[in-house]
């Protein structure tokens, strides 16, 4: 097995030597592909001062769905893997994707969240929608075989949010297992807020309306499920401004975004759906451009290191 391993990273420069260091310990024979950009925070520096890095590249796109195909573009590797920057691959990582690959033609696994009290961690997640099993996968701890990403052209880079799902959607279209292997395993240290971020909820049901209609089409399964989630975060931010944690002009603003997500996502998703009828159902997937790069530096290469 040839293991190539992508990290899309973004201003996150002193997370990222972390998770480089790690991959270099636990897979030290895997090609490395860093997808930087647009970073302002010295991230290219540290990268080409680095001798255990064979390929940076460059990307003027923020959408981590831009940089991951950049980084199947440019990976040799039968086996491509994808990491949160943020991650650190634990002992066991590179033999649990071994095996998970003899299982199935693409392995996950969770991620361990290092708190005050402990450490929290993932399980596997599976839905049903439409007679489909649906399989989650991590986008920041997944390996494919590259056949695998070949046959789906790669992830929808109309998506900003949401990425991974897609993908497990498709997959499961086209009856490619997904293994999760308890060992494949990757952590994140926790900062003092947990680690929380505000959420963009007009992109989020953008994406969920978007993907669902795009690998489903208009069914009655899908506008249940869109509405479902619409329903369940709307009560919980009505108990925050009960609580008094929130401004009820909030609440309204969310339900607005949250409204014209799912309008565009959806309209979005019909057009994309009857734009590529194949099997891949990725209107705006890898073999669509080939200007993701801005530079690439072949750092492996350089004999100089």
């Amino acid at each position: 097995m040839d293991l190539s391993v992508v990290v899309p990273t973004l201003n996150g420069r002193d997370q990222l030597r972390g998770c480089l260091d790690a991959v270099a310990e636990q897979a030290p024979d895997a090609e490395l592909i860093v997808v930087n950009g647009p970073s302002a925070d010295g991230t290219t520096g540290m990268v080409t001062d680095r001798d255990d890095v064979d390929v940076l590249i460059e990307v003027a796109s923020r959408t981590v769905t831009v940089a991951r195909n950049a980084g199947i573009d440019a990976a040799s590797g039968d086996v491509i893997a994808f990491l949160g920057d943020d991650l650190r691959v634990e002992s066991d990582w590179l033999t649990a994707v071994v095996d998970g690959l003899t299982e199935a033609p693409v392995v996950t696994g969770p991620t361990h969240r290092t708190l005050r009290g402990g450490v929290a961690t993932e399980s596997t997640e599976q839905v049903t929608i439409s007679g489909r099993a649906v399989t989650a996968i991590a986008g920041h701890n997944v390996a494919f075989q590259r056949q695998v990403l070949d046959d789906i052209d790669g992830f929808d880079e109309y998506l900003e949010t949401g990425g991974a799902w897609d993908v497990a959607h498709r997959l499961a279209a086209n009856d490619r297992a997904v293994a999760w292997r308890p060992e494949m395993s990757v952590r994140r240290e926790l900062e003092a807020d947990g680690g929380r971020a505000d959420r963009d909820w007009g992109w989020t049901y953008r994406a969920l309306a978007y993907r669902l209609v795009k690998n489903y089409g208009l069914r009655p399964t899908v506008a249940r499920r869109t509405l479902s989630h619409a329903a369940s975060d709307a009560i919980t931010a009505a108990r925050d401004v009960v609580r008094g944690d929130a401004e009820p002009t909030t609440w309204f603003g969310t339900g607005r975004r949250v409204l014209t997500g799912i309008a565009t996502g959806g309209s979005d998703g019909l057009v994309a759906r009857a734009r590529d009828r194949s099997d891949a159902r990725n209107p705006h997937g890898l073999s669509k451009r080939a200007d993701r790069a801005v530079t690439k530096y072949e750092l492996g290469t350089d004999p100089d290191r």
